[in-house]
């Protein structure tokens, strides 16, 4: 009798109204039942998110690997690229080393078989030089007998006199003389003899000169008629009445070479008036003045044997200056290309380095939210619920109430 009772009074207990929600009457067993509803959701729930943490974070370790394998790809690419770069820059200064020491070897090598041959030529020269003095020594002997010849040479200088009385055969005489000073000095190609310029007026001589430049034209048809009676005038007058027709053919010469051969764009802005002796030319500085400062001013430099040949000289030195600086151009060329590879590798060095730094950066966000979530499990699991225990002991003293 007292067990029916009982499950009478649990039956009334259970489905007492505990509380009302609304027009909704909550009764002890319908509380129960959300309770334990509830606490197999929160059990759910934290499985659920134990082995999706799981699967997370062997996908985020999987994902890191591959990035770490990448990574170690990539360096060692690097690496190799650094290794090949290093055995060029190597190979390039062997290969600059051996091409030096073979210029040095080759230059010492003919420095002494030239110094040899200077030293054999003046041997020869000195013996020479004796055999002709013992000879000379003969010679002297047989003079007076030579009478004949003084007489057959006398002709020669005659006819001689009359070639250089001759303007055309006197003028071919000034340009082989200039001719043998250009070709000496400078190398073929350099300069251009009987050239025609534009103006249909032909140059004794054109040089051209580096970077492109307008050439030089030198004259070599230097009047000598005048000069000529200078030296066999006998009287003060006839001297005077010599000198200045001398000085009225240098200045129509010097016209004739400022109209003819200063061309604009063409031609250098000065030219070159070859006087074949040097004695011409220190008479004309020291008392002709004029003609020194009306060349000047028609942009006309006169130049002796000795001038033309300091000015070649230094024509060769600019010319050699020129194919220097042409070579030292390719250097720099080959140094800029290689500054601009280190220039790219030290690009992408950097460009890696931003990558290793975003990988790093991902690799702590991932730990945070790693640490985010195990917290936050650790709350739920720390969530405390109430023991059905507890809940007997509430009801107990109810039930005996009721009794």
């Amino acid at each position: 009798m007292y067990v029916p009772r009982m499950n009478i009074q649990m039956e009334a207990l259970l489905s007492e109204t505990v509380f009302r929600f609304g027009s909704t009457n909550i009764t002890l067993a319908n509380l129960l039942l959300f309770l334990l509803g509830l606490i197999v959701l929160v059990i759910a729930y934290a499985v659920y998110s134990a082995a999706r943490r799981a699967s997370l974070r062997a996908a985020r370790e999987a994902a890191a690997m591959e990035r770490a394998r990448e990574a170690e790809a990539r360096m060692a690419e690097l690496v190799a690229s650094q290794n090949e770069l290093t055995g060029r820059m190597q190979t390039m200064s062997e290969i600059f080393s051996t091409r030096q020491n073979d210029l040095m070897r080759t230059v010492n090598e003919r420095l002494e078989g030239m110094t040899g041959r200077i030293g054999q030529s003046i041997s020869e020269t000195t013996k020479n030089t004796q055999e002709s003095l013992a000879k000379l020594q003969e010679r002297l002997a047989v003079i007076d007998t030579a009478q004949n010849n003084i007489t057959g040479l006398a002709g020669q200088v005659v006819e001689l006199q009359n070639i250089l009385s001759n303007k055309q055969t006197r003028g071919a005489f000034g340009e082989a003389r200039m001719q043998q000073i250009v070709q000496d000095g400078l190398p073929m190609g350099s300069y251009e003899f009987q050239a025609t310029l534009s103006n249909a007026s032909r140059c004794d001589c054109i040089i051209h000169m580096p970077n492109d430049t307008p050439p030089l034209a030198i004259d070599a048809k230097f009047p000598l008629e005048a000069w000529n009676r200078i030296r066999s005038s006998e009287t003060t007058e006839q001297s005077k009445i010599a000198g200045q027709a001398f000085r009225r053919d240098v200045e129509n010469h010097l016209k004739a070479i400022s109209d003819k051969y200063l061309i604009k764009g063409e031609t250098q802005d000065m030219a070159f008036m070859f006087v074949p002796s040097e004695s011409i030319f220190a008479e004309i500085h020291e008392n002709f003045d004029t003609l020194v400062q009306k060349a000047h001013r028609a942009r006309v430099i006169i130049v002796s044997p000795s001038l033309l040949m300091l000015s070649i000289q230094v024509m060769q030195s600019v010319l050699k200056d020129v194919r220097m600086r042409e070579q030292a151009h390719l250097i720099q060329k080959e140094v800029v290309s290689l500054m601009e590879d280190v220039g790219r590798l030290d690009d992408r060095v950097r460009k890696l380095a931003t990558h290793f730094s975003q990988t790093q950066k991902d690799v702590e966000q991932i730990l945070t939210s790693s640490d985010k979530i195990t917290r936050r499990g650790s709350k739920i699991a720390d969530l405390e619920f109430e023991d059905p225990a507890s809940d007997e002991d509430r009801i107990k003293p109810k039930l005996k109430a009721v009794e």
